[in-house]
C-alpha cells in the first residue's frame, strides 16, 4: 500500500471535510479517492470518518490521527526537498582543489561567493598542484579542481577559462628593468625559473616551447614550488620568471615588465569528471571563473566553443616524472 498517498488523501478529505471538493483539490475522481480512505481505514482498523450524517466528521480516530499524518507528510516534503537540494549540489561535501600559488585575495572571494551561492554546501578546498589534481581527479579522490593549461584528459570536462597575462620578474638592478617592456629574445642568457614539471607538466612544456619559438633559450631552468622560493631565486639574480603583474607586488626588490606581443598567458579552469560528475561541478566552475575574472589582472575569457579543449597541446607522462 502506498501510505503517503492515502495519507495524503484523507487529510484533505479531513480539511475540506466533502469528499467532492477534496475530490477537485487533489485533481482525482471522488470514487477512487473515497476506495483510497477507505483502503487507509482497513489498513489502520480504524474509522477516519462519520458517513451517517450528511455532513461528513472526523471521528475520534480520524482527529487523533491528524495531526500524525500531518507530520508524517512534512516530513516527506522535508526529505524530498533535501533530496532535490542534494541532486543540485546545494547540500553536501565538494572536494575541491585549487593551486598553491592562488592569492589569499582570491581564496577570500570565491569562498565567499561559494557561501552566498551555495550556502548548503561544505567546500573542502585543498592546496594541490594541478598535476596533483589530475591525479586525484582520477583516483576519485577530488570532485574538481582548478587546473592550469594545457591539459588534454579525455576523462574531464572543463569549465570557462581565464588567462591572465603573464610578463618577466626581474630584479629592481637589473639592467633589463630599465626597459618598458620586453621581449622573450631579451633574456637571452639568463635562468629561467619554473615550478617543476611534474606540477603541471603541460603548462611547463609550453612555456619552453613559447621560449624556443620567441628566441629565448634558458641557459638553465631551475625550479621553484613555492612563490617565495621563486621571488629568492630572482632577487639572487639566480633566473627570470614569467608570473601575473600581481606577484611583483609581494616584493619591494622585483620588479614586473610586459613581454612584447604578449605571447604567454596562464589559463586556468575548473576540471571535473565526465563520468558521475558532482551535482555542484558545473556551479563551482562557473563562480570560480567569475571570481578568477574579476580578480586576476588583464583576464581574457575564451569563448564556450573554445572551452571543451581548450588547448591542443597533449599532457601525456614524461619519463622524469616516473614514480614522483
Amino acid at each position: 500500500m502506498d501510505l503517503l498517498r492515502h495519507l495524503r488523501h484523507f487529510a484533505v478529505v479531513a480539511q475540506e471535510l466533502h469528499f467532492g471538493r477534496a475530490a477537485e483539490v487533489l485533481g482525482i475522481a471522488q470514487p477512487p479517492l473515497s476506495q483510497s480512505v477507505q483502503r487507509l481505514e482497513r489498513e489502520l482498523g480504524v474509522e477516519l470518518f462519520d458517513r451517517s450524517r450528511r455532513r461528513v466528521r472526523l471521528t475520534p480516530a480520524g482527529a487523533l490521527l491528524l495531526d500524525q499524518a500531518r507530520g508524517l507528510l512534512a516530513a516527506e516534503q522535508r526529505m524530498r526537498t533535501l533530496a532535490r537540494l542534494v541532486r543540485e549540489g546545494a547540500l553536501g561535501v565538494l572536494r575541491a582543489g585549487v593551486p598553491p600559488e592562488t592569492p589569499a585575495v582570491v581564496l577570500q572571494a570565491l569562498l565567499r561567493a561559494l557561501t552566498e551561492q551555495l550556502p548548503g554546501l561544505d567546500v573542502d578546498l585543498q592546496e594541490l598542484t594541478t598535476g596533483e589534481q589530475l591525479r586525484a581527479l582520477a583516483d576519485a579522490r577530488l570532485d574538481i579542481g582548478l587546473v592550469h593549461h594545457p591539459v588534454e584528459a579525455p576523462d574531464l570536462r572543463f569549465g570557462p577559462v581565464v588567462r591572465t597575462r603573464l610578463g618577466v620578474l626581474l630584479p629592481r638592478a637589473s639592467p633589463l628593468a630599465r626597459r618598458a617592456e620586453l621581449a622573450p629574445a631579451d633574456l637571452a642568457g639568463h635562468d629561467l625559473v619554473l615550478p617543476p614539471r611534474p606540477t603541471a607538466p603541460g603548462w611547463h612544456d609550453h612555456v619552453l616551447d613559447v621560449c624556443g619559438r620567441h628566441g629565448f633559450t634558458p641557459a638553465r631552468v631551475r625550479h621553484a614550488r613555492d612563490t617565495e622560493f621563486l621571488l629568492g631565486l630572482v632577487l639572487a639574480g639566480q633566473g627570470v620568471a614569467f608570473e601575473p603583474e600581481s606577484t611583483a607586488r609581494r616584493e619591494a626588490r622585483v620588479v614586473w615588465r610586459p613581454l612584447t606581443g604578449h605571447p604567454l598567458h596562464r589559463s586556468t579552469s575548473a576540471a571535473w569528471p565526465a563520468q558521475s560528475p558532482h551535482p555542484a561541478a558545473e556551479r563551482f566552475a562557473a563562480i570560480a571563473a567569475a571570481t578568477l575574472e574579476e580578480r586576476a589582472p588583464q583576464p581574457m575569457s575564451v569563448p564556450q566553443a573554445d572551452q571543451d579543449r581548450p588547448w591542443s597541446v597533449v599532457y601525456a607522462p614524461h619519463p622524469a616524472d616516473a614514480g614522483w
